[in-house]
């Protein structure tokens, strides 16, 4: 079944409620070259959804483009890297993908799964090779071989996850559009459920038929013999917000736990005092109904003296939260209009991990993630 999202939910998300994120007062870009920016990361994961070690590595990716001193023009050259975390620092490898001709633009964000012995990468082809600077969003996968030094090699060819569709989705198919504002088909999370095996892909999602411009879903599709197939949303927010970003599914304590990033900017007129958070819902089945986590769905948000310093929260199945450092030191301001100031505020790191707490219907923020 759907669950939903409300407004009066989303009414009592205040961040004076909320666990907070330690507050971010310097970059950190040890082990990362000059010249490029990076955001939107998400870790290699095990079956079970924890950071896998590949012959003793840990390997993440993220989104990353050269810095042109504009941070707002990143997501229009962004391109899947692999970083690798070691005692505590961050280090770039290269691009995940090789060059290829493929139908789309730019690579946003997704997941990582290896069974051991191969990796097979999801994520989002955004644009149009034939148009630049589109916002169209479809589903990808490309898988490789893990070599005996851990690294993936051998990528296949990107092919579209879903050939189908499903009347609950609005496609996400426009070439213009506005940061906030586009519809959603992207971000894929792969999870197994642990009661039976079967594999899932969570995704964000915009709701068709919606009574709302702000009409964020968190959608899911099946593995079946065929392929995969698109199922109706596990959770819709019809009238309450236009973004349920990076969404995924935790399994925790026997329980499913379905998180996903959202900005304070999408959400509907009335709610605009909930901020930019990590929120989320719990059920004890993966279909629901959920619950909304601390009552709101907020879990953690930034400090009120500076409520953009991260973003793009994920966790993962040992609730180690991962985002990236976005714009500091703004007192609680706006993100400047001129480019040049913005990118001096702009971080475009990863950011420091933490660690989550999970019981019953609470969530809260225990401790920074230790090196």
């Amino acid at each position: 079944m759907t669950s939903r999202w409300t407004a009066a939910a989303a009414t009592t998300a205040h961040p004076a409620a909320a666990a907070t994120v330690p507050l971010i007062t310097a970059v950190d870009r040890q082990g990362l070259p000059p010249g490029f920016v990076y955001w939107d990361l998400w870790p290699i994961q095990d079956q079970a959804g924890r950071i896998a070690r590949l012959a003793g590595r840990e390997l993440w990716m993220a989104l990353t483009a050269p810095d042109r001193g504009d941070p707002a023009l990143r997501h229009f050259e962004a391109k899947i890297h692999l970083i690798e975390r070691r005692d505590g620092r961050w280090q770039d490898l290269g691009p995940a993908l090789p060059d290829q001709h493929v139908p789309y633009e730019r690579e946003w964000a997704g997941s990582a799964v290896s069974d051991g012995a191969h990796v097979t990468l999801y994520f989002t082809g955004a644009g149009t090779a034939s148009r630049a600077g589109g916002y169209q969003q479809r589903l990808y996968e490309s898988s490789a071989a893990i070599g005996a030094d851990g690294l993936p090699t051998g990528w296949s060819a990107p092919r579209p996850s879903i050939s189908g569709w499903h009347p609950a989705y609005m496609p996400a198919d426009a070439h213009e559009g506005e940061a906030g504002r586009i519809k959603a088909f992207r971000d894929p999370a792969w999870f197994r459920d642990p009661a039976d095996g079967t594999e899932y892909l969570i995704f964000t999602a915009s709701l068709a038929d919606a009574t709302s411009d702000h009409n964020g879903a968190v959608g899911i599709a099946r593995r079946c013999a065929d392929g995969w197939q698109l199922l109706p949303p596990l959770v819709t927010a019809d009238g309450v917000n236009n973004e349920l970003e990076r969404a995924h599914i935790v399994f925790h304590a026997g329980r499913y736990h379905v998180f996903w990033a959202t900005q304070s900017s999408t959400f509907a007129p009335g709610l605009g005092h909930a901020p930019g958070g990590l929120y989320g819902m719990v059920s004890d089945h993966l279909f629901g109904p959920y619950t909304p986590l601390n009552g709101s769905g907020l879990v953690l948000c930034n400090p009120p003296e500076a409520p953009l310093q991260s973003y793009s929260w994920i966790v993962t199945a040992e609730l180690t939260v991962a985002s990236f450092v976005d714009f500091i030191g703004l007192d609680g301001g706006p993100v400047p209009a001129d480019p040049a100031t913005a990118r001096r505020h702009f971080g475009g790191v990863p950011a420091p991990l933490l660690r989550l707490s999970l019981l019953a219907d609470a969530a809260a923020l225990v401790q920074p993630e230790p090196a």
